[in-house]
């Protein structure tokens, strides 16, 4: 909590925008892109969608962020009907509502407690769901950027407007970092950046519906990572909720690929 939102938002935007420029130019990429419209709505809603996100750290107990954050696959699946025109099967809603029960179960055991500390504010509850809903709306444009513009510009846009936005702000309200806190920060920049190429060539290449439910095994990394590296324990009910998400997001992959290929059969037929 000793850094801000805007801070922290910064500190990664200069970081990805370095090795994003850096990659851009030294592959003689268009700088500004291609469909500019899509880019700039990718990242706008970045900007907006991680800076309420860090916010609601802050102001949330952590489980509850947490979940209100994993309502952004749903709000995705939802978005690419009406933008992509997709089509979602009833099966796959299913699976993407278990994925969800799974992740609220792996948070439970920690909202009595949270909740008897802190309580609950109706307002970040909110700005919660917003942030979600503008997480989905960037992975909605970087699918609709596919046909013009690389990944690696597509990540551009995100630092490249968060840097002005949250250098301004900072101007007026940051702190400065000691010691091994440049690093933890550097780190940090590297490893998101590292992720959103990722993501963005999944979403890239990959179906929408069957890529975005994924995001779910963040929630399972965060509990492997407080298992052997914080010594955490978890009892029966939040190993069932890591096999759910496990479950639901296998079983959502494989019904789209046989549902497919059974199409695709019978229309050789």
């Amino acid at each position: 909590q000793k850094y801000n939102a805007p801070q922290l938002v910064l500190s990664r935007s200069i970081v990805s925008f370095a090795i994003s420029a850096f990659i851009i130019k030294r592959r003689k990429l268009p700088f500004f892109g291609v469909n500019k419209k899509w880019l700039l709505v990718r990242g706008i809603a970045g900007v907006i969608a991680l800076t309420i996100f860090f916010f609601t750290l802050v102001r949330l107990p952590l489980a509850i962020a947490a979940v209100i954050q994993y309502l952004s696959p749903i709000f995705t699946v939802i978005l690419a009907i009406f933008i992509l025109k997709d089509k979602i099967h009833k099966m796959q809603w299913v699976f993407i509502l278990m994925a969800f029960i799974g992740v609220t179960l792996l948070t439970f055991y920690r909202m009595d407690e949270d909740l008897n500390e802190i309580g609950l504010n109706g307002f970040w509850l909110g700005m919660g769901m917003i942030s979600a809903f503008f997480s989905s709306l960037a992975y909605i444009a970087i699918v609709k950027l596919k046909p013009t513009d690389e990944p690696i510009t597509i990540v551009l846009y995100f630092p490249m407007l968060a840097f002005p936005i949250m250098g301004v702000w900072c101007y007026f309200d940051s702190v400065m970092p000691e010691g091994v806190e440049w690093i933890l920060l550097l780190l940090v920049g590297i490893f998101t950046q590292m992720a959103q190429i990722l993501m963005t060539k999944s979403l890239h290449f990959g179906q929408t519906s069957i890529i975005v439910p994924f995001q779910y095994f963040g929630a399972i990394y965060a509990f492997l990572i407080g298992f052997f590296v914080f010594d955490e324990r978890l009892n029966l009910i939040l190993y069932f909720g890591l096999a759910i998400i496990i479950l639901s997001v296998v079983g959502n992959t494989l019904y789209r690929h046989y549902s497919e290929k059974a199409q695709l059969k019978l229309k050789l037929k």
